[in-house]
């Protein structure tokens, strides 16, 4: 009989300013490769879409324009070899919508960052990483749960 898997435990990572959420995201743009899918949460104002830009900026090497995603839904970016998909999933109402925008390809092939993944339902990738922004102090922290041990280690040796 195999034990079964420990598991993993939850990191939290101080975010004491906006460079320091920016900072993250450029940590996770170093280190994820296609297949990976990163689950951004929290409230409106949490920082969600700054820590996706500044990892789509990261991964691009260049200070291209990021935009929200809010009205177009998805932003697909080129990066070396691997597009980055990057939804905002608030204005959906069932889950079965994502499939409509090609998310279900996406989880297989690219790099995933979702805001409002709480509309995915069900279909949440199992090793998505999912990272909760919340505020915390002056500042804010990220809550880390899940994900690729790659992503998870790469996080936890800067925590």
């Amino acid at each position: 009989m195999t034990a079964a898997p420990k598991p993993i435990p939850t990191l939290i990572l101080p975010l004491p300013t906006a460079d320091d959420t920016a900072a993250l995201g450029a940590r996770l743009a170093s280190v994820a490769q296609a297949g990976d899918c990163l689950l951004l949460e929290g409230p409106i104002g949490a920082g969600k879409s700054h820590l996706a830009r500044a990892f789509i900026q990261a991964r691009l090497g260049r200070a291209e324009e990021v935009p929200s995603p809010s009205f177009t839904l998805v932003q697909v970016y080129e990066a070396a070899g691997v597009e980055i998909w990057h939804a905002d999933l608030y204005r959906l109402t069932h889950p079965d919508e994502v499939w409509e925008l090609g998310l279900d390809d996406a989880f297989a092939k690219a790099i995933c960052l979702v805001e409002w993944p709480d509309r995915l339902g069900n279909h949440v990738p199992p090793e998505a990483l999912h990272l909760r922004l919340e505020a915390w102090g002056d500042g804010r922290r990220a809550v880390v749960t899940g994900g690729r041990a790659g992503l998870r280690k790469a996080l936890g040796d800067h925590a």
